[in-house]
């Protein structure tokens, strides 16, 4: 209510008690006033009332909730579920406009408004992470695969004549259909391994640019957060590399705001070279519901040419669910999941290198990746030829999630590329291992919980000297039986 209605209110309600609830009103609008006027994450989260009372703010100003509105248009934020209206606090017409996604739209005052603000949020942390000269960023209804695409689309325009884009090889689908998809020939870069480690091959991007010429290169397709034994790649070397020969260079910073190590290895490649572009999953950083990114960059005009070749408009639920996410943890409760996953980190990494010295095999040397570790399987697959993926199938009908089991030699095509080697991100790794991460909410019941079956179906597996055991079909234990079954 303003004002009026509070005085009015005093005629009704004793003028104390009505007074008592204007302050109160007060301190939540108050809250509300210094994120409009600073546009940064609160330093500490806001109340699911202070939340809800924004939120609803906001929604009485798009066009669908306003009191005797007469729509007469194609799109005019008509819902029939209640229930799919409350879900989105009314905010309905989405973002954008159709040539525009950051555009503001004359029907939705309120949702350009929470698109505005999410952006600015969402910068606000990205400095905060490591990433401090970044200049602008925003969030995308896309996850990262399609995020990369719309990049990498956005450069053809400025280098029409290119037709390549360097990658050092990382196995994961989607980085490769991502080139693919914009209609552009991937160059492989395969790895080389340094201990345990696979690294990137310098001199081969070096040598390849030689060999296609810059011009034809739209850009390099580099990667920090990766699964263990690849580790980071060497971003401030290749920002050299792509600032000496001008070329455009795209980051795959898919969960890696919440390691510090990969937002500094950012930092420091726009600093000594060139990175045009990072981009980065909402679900993996911020425990949000997938179907979000961020796009990011240091050149303000870049990342808004971006944003304009998305083509019509966009859902805004990402951006909802990302802003109130912020708000409810606020930077120092953002701060504290991070805190908690390094954590985390050093737990997992010592339980899962404790469990690998029970069993005679080791956890893999890889101190340049932040958040994945990976377990050598030697031992295993010399016990049977099919323990090492039977493991995988044991793991996950007891219900552990995200542990990679990687075996040797596997073969996959993907949009008419075939790796070798596929999931080792290398073409022959010296031994098969099982991966696991300390991502960002992680707990350490997770992580005991995890050894305690891990180290089961190792036991069970190498007890038994049958190739095909019955383990791997086994049916999910029952709630009453998840403890004993680890």
């Amino acid at each position: 209510m303003n004002s009026e209605n509070f005085s009015l209110s005093e005629k009704i309600v004793s003028s104390s008690y009505v007074r008592q609830g204007s302050q109160a009103r007060r301190g939540h609008e108050q809250l509300i006033r210094v994120l409009l006027e600073q546009g940064k994450c609160p330093e500490e989260g806001w109340s699911e009332s202070t939340i809800e009372l924004f939120l609803n703010e906001l929604a009485v100003m798009d066009s669908n909730n306003f009191l005797g509105n007469c729509g007469v248009g194609e799109r005019e934020g008509r819902v029939a579920s209640g229930l799919v209206a409350r879900r989105h606090y009314r905010l309905i017409h989405g973002i954008g406009r159709s040539g525009d996604i950051a555009a503001v739209q004359p029907k939705a005052a309120g949702s350009s408004l929470l698109n505005k603000l999410t952006n600015s949020v969402v910068l606000d942390i990205i400095r905060q992470s490591g990433v401090r000269s970044a200049s602008s960023c925003f969030v995308v209804p896309m996850a990262t695969g399609m995020s990369l695409t719309l990049c990498f689309l956005t450069l053809r325009h400025r280098r029409p004549g290119a037709r390549y884009i360097l990658w050092p090889r990382i196995d994961q689908k989607s980085c490769f259909k991502a080139m693919v998809t914009a209609g552009f020939e991937p160059i492989v870069i395969e790895n080389i391994l340094e201990g345990d480690e696979l690294r990137t091959d310098l001199d081969t991007v070096q040598k390849k640019i030689d060999e296609l010429g810059a011009e034809n290169i739209l850009c390099v397709h580099s990667t920090t957060s990766c699964f263990a034994p690849r580790v980071p790649d060497r971003l401030e070397e290749l920002a050299v590399i792509c600032a000496k020969h001008d070329i455009p260079h795209v980051v795959n910073n898919a969960y890696g705001v919440q390691s510090s190590k990969c937002m500094h290895l950012i930092q420091q490649g726009a600093r000594v070279g060139r990175i045009d572009a990072f981009v980065q999953s909402l679900d993996k950083n911020f425990l949000v519901p997938v179907g979000g990114a961020i796009i990011a960059g240091f050149d303000e005009g870049f990342v808004k040419e971006i944003s304009k070749m998305y083509p019509g408009r966009a859902s805004a639920s990402p951006s909802l669910d990302v802003l109130i996410t912020l708000l409810t943890l606020g930077a120092s409760g953002y701060r504290k999941l991070l805190s908690e996953r390094k954590e985390m980190y050093n737990h997992l990494a010592h339980e899962l290198s404790t469990l690998a010295q029970q069993h005679g095999e080791r956890l893999l040397h890889t101190p340049h990746n932040p958040i994945s570790l990976a377990m050598s399987l030697s031992g295993l697959q010399a016990h049977s030829d099919q323990a090492v993926t039977q493991l995988g199938s044991m793991l996950f009908t007891r219900q552990v999630s995200g542990a990679r089991v990687v075996p040797l030699g596997v073969e996959q095509m993907v949009s008419g590329q075939l790796f070798r080697g596929f999931m080792s991100h290398a073409e022959t790794y010296p031994c098969p291992y099982l991966n696991a991460a300390s991502a960002v909410g992680i707990a350490r019941g997770d992580v005991d919980l995890c050894m305690k079956r891990l180290d089961k179906c190792v036991r069970s597996l190498r007890k038994s000297a049958a190739p095909h055991s019955t383990e791997d079909t086994a049916p999910p234990a029952a709630p009453e039986e998840q403890d004993t079954a680890a």
